[in-house]
């Protein structure tokens, strides 16, 4: 077959005609390419300078023993190789602590069988962040190419169960507690075959039980795999424009445990996006769920529901769907949260390097604007490409600080020119009442750049303090464990609704302390193939005085607390989850 020449960009690919003038461009945005702490003046500081020293690390970054994802590459360049897969970072046997799935990719030719079969593990938490895996005795089988995951108590028994998207045939895996499960999958009437991405579970029709939305990503198969070149014959991995794009999935939950899939009736299947990155949550303050995909080269979509569990499709009127240019970028991941302090749920999602990942701040109204370059994260975003990606207050100074996972998608990349790297390193940016900046020395270790993918928020080892990890493509998984920094205080709030276990997207949660206010919406799924602990960790800075935890539910009511401690994680259980509201 003759090769394909790519001309368009998107995530697996950068677009050609854009290559000459991108080092210009890349030397003005980054202010002559220099990193962030580095002297333009050079050499050495004088002698008996008093500059002070730097502060510590913020994070120590460390593999996670006994796995390294294996994405099945035989050199044919199978588009699914380079995509990764993500991992669940969730307290699956309830006992306090964060329990860890991390999923494995495999091979996708059944001869010659060059790499080992899927072997995608679960891991226990000792309550202490360290980890023993316990993948033989939990009941996992993944023999597909597994992809994303979702966390929901599907069959309300208390037990968080898990739903695995799959390049392949889905599996839904019920939790027997203990970390054992079964496959519940055909009895469910879940088990699609294509080429499932991001999954997220939530109560999309507010009738008391947990749906389902699967981003399916594109028509592609081994079979109708192309072969494809970016320029002077050299081979690479193909553009998703190489291939339609297949309309996402949304399984109504009947009350028993059995799902039906029934987007083209409830308004979310008309399109064919190209989905990767789902959340689903309140965007608009009505206590509903709403649903926002990151789509690869194509208009994001934001599905507003109405109330009733159908959705108007609000994706180019919201301002959200493209960037300020009015163009549509390679969405990946996608996190969500309170960057201006108004009270309204943000947007950042990832792209390609060439592209800024792109902040949308909320407007009210329904509507966003981009403000990616007025918070300062654009330069820093142009060479990466990102994927896995979130927003929380590492640093407990009571704005919510931006963690990005990278790594390229063209394995090669470096035949094309020194531009970008195959191995790019993940990203920190510390959040501020107008800006973020991305500090000088943040991290300790000798990791080395990595293909990052998934990306997961959570205190590992149950110190109060918010670490993350990071699933890489053939590679390892990194956990980034904080090292303290940061004196302010913070809260972690857990929601839970008899019937819905502690998925409560829609619900929203306030911290009120003397001088400020402090609001979280609760989502499901977000970042990128990925779930993670649905609770709301605020940090409340130095001196917030006695504070009030303020719980809006998704039924309409309220709960209040007053004169909550802080440092402290603090559980409130909601109203059953017995019926519609």
């Amino acid at each position: 077959m003759k090769p394909v020449e790519q001309r368009r960009s998107g995530c697996g690919v950068v677009a050609r005609a854009a290559w000459p003038a991108l080092p210009a461009l890349l030397v003005l945005l980054l202010g002559g390419g220099l990193a962030p702490g580095v002297d333009r003046a050079g050499g050495d500081p004088a002698e008996g300078d008093s500059t002070p020293a730097p502060p510590a690390p913020l994070f120590t970054a460390e593999t996670i023993p006994g796995f390294l994802h294996s994405s099945g590459a035989t050199g044919r360049r199978y588009l699914v190789e380079t995509m990764g897969s993500g991992l669940a970072w969730v307290d699956l046997d309830r006992d306090g602590d964060l329990d860890l799935l991390l999923l494995d990719g495999g091979p996708l030719e059944s001869e010659p069988r060059r790499t080992a079969a899927p072997r995608s593990r679960l891991l226990r938490n000792d309550g202490r962040g360290g980890f023993t895996d316990v993948t033989d005795e939990s009941g996992i089988v993944l023999p597909d190419y597994a992809m994303g995951c979702a966390v929901g108590d599907v069959d309300g028994d208390g037990d968080p169960d898990l739903f695995v998207s799959c390049f392949g045939r889905d599996r839904l895996l019920l939790n027997e507690g203990g970390l054992r499960f079964r496959d519940g999958t055909e009895a469910a009437g879940l088990g699609d075959e294509g080429w499932g991405a991001s999954a997220a579970f939530a109560d999309l029709d507010g009738d008391g039980d947990l749906d389902l939305f699967v981003t399916r990503y594109l028509d592609f198969t081994v079979a109708t795999h192309r072969e494809c070149s970016l320029g002077r014959g050299i081979p690479t991995y193909c553009s998703p424009a190489a291939y339609d794009g297949v309309p996402d999935l949304l399984y109504r939950n009947d009350g028993a445990g059995r799902f039906e899939e029934v987007g083209a009736t409830v308004g979310v299947g008309a399109r064919s996006g190209r989905g990767l990155g789902v959340w689903l949550g309140d965007l608009d303050g009505d206590l509903d769920v709403d649903i926002y995909v990151a789509n690869d080269g194509e208009e994001n979509a934001l599905f507003r529901n109405r109330g009733d569990g159908t959705f108007e499709d609000d994706s180019l009127i919201s301002g959200a769907g493209y960037d300020a240019n009015g163009a549509a970028e390679a969405g990946m991941g996608i996190a969500a949260g309170d960057v201006d302090g108004d009270a309204r749920v943000d947007l950042l999602v990832t792209h390609l390097s060439s592209e800024t990942n792109t902040l949308y701040l909320a407007e009210g109204g329904g509507f966003y604007r981009d403000a990616t370059r007025a918070r300062g994260l654009a330069a820093p975003s142009l060479p990466m490409t990102g994927f896995g990606t979130a927003l929380a207050d590492f640093d407990r100074d009571g704005h919510l600080d931006l963690v990005v996972a990278n790594g390229h998608v063209i394995d090669n990349i470096h035949e094309f020119g020194d531009l970008f790297d195959y191995r790019q390193r993940d990203q920190l940016f510390r959040g501020g009442p107008t800006r973020f900046e991305e500090p000088a020395g943040w991290l300790s270790g000798d990791l080395l750049p990595g293909v990052g993918r998934g990306l997961a928020v959570g205190d590992a080892d149950g110190d109060g303090d918010l670490d993350w990890l990071v699933s890489q493509c053939d590679g390892p998984a990194v956990l980034y464990r904080s090292n303290g920094a940061g004196a302010g205080h913070w809260l972690t709030i857990r929601l839970e609704a008899r019937g819905l276990g502690r998925v409560v997207a829609g619900a929203r949660v306030e911290v009120h302390g003397e001088q400020r206010r402090w609001v979280h919406a609760l989502g499901s799924g977000g970042s990128y193939l990925t779930a993670t602990e649905p609770e709301a960790t605020f940090g409340l800075g130095a001196d917030p005085g006695p504070v009030t935890v303020i719980v809006h539910w998704p039924d309409g009511s309220r709960v209040e607390r007053a004169a909550v401690e802080v440092d402290r994680v603090l559980v409130l259980t909601g109203p059953d989850a017995a019926g519609p509201r």
